[in-house]
């Protein structure tokens, strides 16, 4: 057995900061989002995000991902088809029975302008920034994404 060497004490508050801190933010982010004029749930909203990353995503899969029961998936798809913002693909020749969910052309423009009302908050909370706390932030997403790889 692969004996794990201990985290350093100073390491594991890092990451409760860390983690608290992008929990804050991402939560005012999403909230940002809260304010759709289309008025979809969260839910909606994070299937549209999952076909629109995705596109193609059969319902099962999609289930499956979301952890969802099919039937409900089926409902919820159907709602977001109903209303004009998800489209079934032309079924796969290889399985007939699979059909890909893709985003029509009023769902990729109601993704776009939540990515950008997201993307503009956020600025403007960036913006407010002193030069040297924008400085840190661009050092710290450098070390961020070397956590991530």
């Amino acid at each position: 057995m692969i004996k794990e060497t201990p985290v350093p004490k100073d390491a594991i508050a890092l990451a409760d900061d860390l983690r608290a801190a992008l929990l804050h933010v991402f939560r005012r982010i999403r909230h940002e989002g809260d304010h759709d004029p289309s008025g979809l749930s969260l839910q909606h909203r994070l299937l549209l995000s999952t076909i629109d990353q995705n596109p193609g995503i059969g319902v099962a899969e999609l289930a499956r991902q979301e952890k969802l029961r099919g039937p409900t998936m089926s409902a919820h798809i159907k709602t977001l088809e109903n209303a004009g913002l998800v489209r079934r693909d032309t079924p796969n020749p290889e399985d007939r029975r699979r059909v890909g969910l893709l985003l029509t052309k009023q769902g990729e423009a109601l993704m776009a302008d939540l990515r950008s009302r997201r993307r503009d908050w956020l600025a403007r909370r960036l913006a407010q920034l002193q030069p040297e706390g924008a400085q840190a932030l661009r050092t710290a997403i450098q070390y961020l994404n070397e956590i991530g790889e």
